[in-house]
């Protein structure tokens, strides 16, 4: 039996220089595992990765990692067509200049990896088209769940899948809130405020607490899922910032737990498949796996027609988990590059998007009432009217007043709303209060 080869030694491996766009938490993140693990890699992959050129905004700033002299620049423009460089990372964030300087890298022939969710849920069509005319990789696991694997196993173990439906808690901030709403009866002030002590939150924190941070992501996951192009303004949104502690308890004593979910589904329509795509606070059954995801974890959870149920959970968020993300990707392209190939984004054309009133779901709903007769009755009555089926019911009397809590069955969002709008006339209604989707226990 012959003897295994012994591995290449170093200086026999082919050097892949990497290009870094912007190095805040995750781009120095990067630095410091390229510069830890490098000699694991070269053995694994067969190539060394070599971090040569990165663009800040400052030069002087301690970002907690060494580089060597020359390595720092801020011309962000020259490093994304830098020849000296093979590859390049983005990690700047926002669309400009993150759009035109990944179109100079593509169009130079260089593979981009890419932490950017904003960026490719508006312009991901135009670049993963760059992409394939120039011949290179567009990679960006990092870009949805952090350090959770979720864009590779739909770009490539799911390939051949029948996907149904994909739903997500795919923002740290949002879940931490409503898990200390939840576990500790903290109001969502006062839990907002211990987000943003702890640094989940961000001082001005309406891109997580209003679903635009989700919506983003949802658009990414969509498209991957289904083979066709969602963008962020096709996501249908709504934020977590009027939940109240009833609403909380509520759900606790319905047997469920309220989080922000990130929905994308496979629908039927009249001209064909449509995708109905949307972020919200959703009532979950206990038992459902995305129940038990705490604090600032995130998990992806996906239905497909042959595999059934799968789960994606871990950290969604924070420097090192996305920075592990992003060199994996980072890994795949260097190989790729030397030899020759690359990975297409397997999305062809817009997607047919499904109407936010066409959308079918069950929904919570509370009502502040009279406590008198007959207002039950004329209660039921509007759903009737408006064909939104009652599953279950409760009412709590506080003296002269009471608060009726109901789930419905599975209804067309435009019948539900109609449904609270003619609440609202009624003499006998103080307020209609929150209204939530329920997903996972459809019915």
């Amino acid at each position: 039996m012959a003897e295994p080869a012994d591995p290449p030694a170093a200086a026999d491996v082919p050097v892949v220089r990497v290009g870094l766009l912007g190095c805040g938490n995750v781009g120095a993140a990067l630095v410091g595992l390229v510069e830890r693990r490098a000699a694991a890699i070269a053995g694994r992959s067969g190539v060394r990765l070599e971090v040569s050129r990165i663009a800040v905004r400052s030069l002087t700033r301690d970002r907690g990692v060494e580089v060597a002299d020359g390595v720092l620049t801020r011309d962000a423009a020259a490093v994304a067509v830098d020849p000296e460089v093979d590859l390049v990372v983005e990690v700047i964030g926002g669309i400009e200049p993150a759009r035109e300087l990944t179109l100079a890298a593509l169009a130079a022939g260089k593979p981009v990896v890419s932490a950017n969710k904003e960026l490719l849920a508006n312009h991901g069509g135009e670049l993963a088209t760059a992409a394939e005319a120039a011949g290179v990789d567009l990679l960006f696991e990092a870009a949805v769940a952090g350090g959770i694997p979720i864009i590779r196993p739909l770009r490539e173990s799911l390939a051949g899948e029948d996907i149904d439906r994909v739903m997500g808690i795919v923002n740290g901030t949002t879940n931490f809130i409503l898990t200390r709403m939840t576990e500790e009866g903290a109001d969502y002030a006062d839990a907002l405020a211990e987000a943003q002590g702890l640094g989940y939150a961000e001082r001005d924190p309406t891109a997580d607490v209003e679903g635009y941070d989700a919506g983003a992501k949802a658009a990414i996951i969509a498209s991957l899922a289904f083979g066709q192009r969602v963008v962020a303004g096709d996501v249908y949104h709504e934020g977590i910032a009027g939940l109240t502690a009833a609403d909380i308890d509520s759900a606790t004593r319905l047997g469920h737990v309220i989080k922000l979910l990130a929905v994308c589904e496979r629908v039927d329509g009249p001209d064909g498949p449509e995708v109905a795509v949307r972020v919200h606070p959703a009532m979950v059954p206990l038992q459902h796996p995305l129940a038990g995801v705490r604090d600032s974890f995130n998990a992806v959870f996906v239905e497909g027609a042959a595999v059934g149920d799968l789960m994606f959970y871990g950290r969604g968020a924070g420097g090192d988990p996305t920075a592990s993300a992003v060199l994996g990707d980072v890994v795949d392209a260097a190989v790729n590059l030397r030899k020759g190939t690359f990975a297409t984004v397997g999305i062809e054309g817009r997607a047919r998007i499904r109407a936010i009133d066409e959308q079918r779901s069950p929904f919570y709903v509370s009502i502040d009432v009279e406590d008198r007769p007959g207002v039950l009755r004329s209660i039921a009555e509007v759903f009737e009217r408006n064909q939104v089926s009652i599953r279950s019911l409760e009412q709590d009397g506080a003296g002269s007043d009471a608060r009726i809590v109901l789930i419905t069955h599975t209804a067309r969002e435009a019948d539900l709303q109609a449904t609270v709008s003619e609440l609202r006339d009624l003499p006998a209604v103080h307020r209609v209060g929150s209204v939530v989707r329920v997903v996972g226990d459809e019915g």
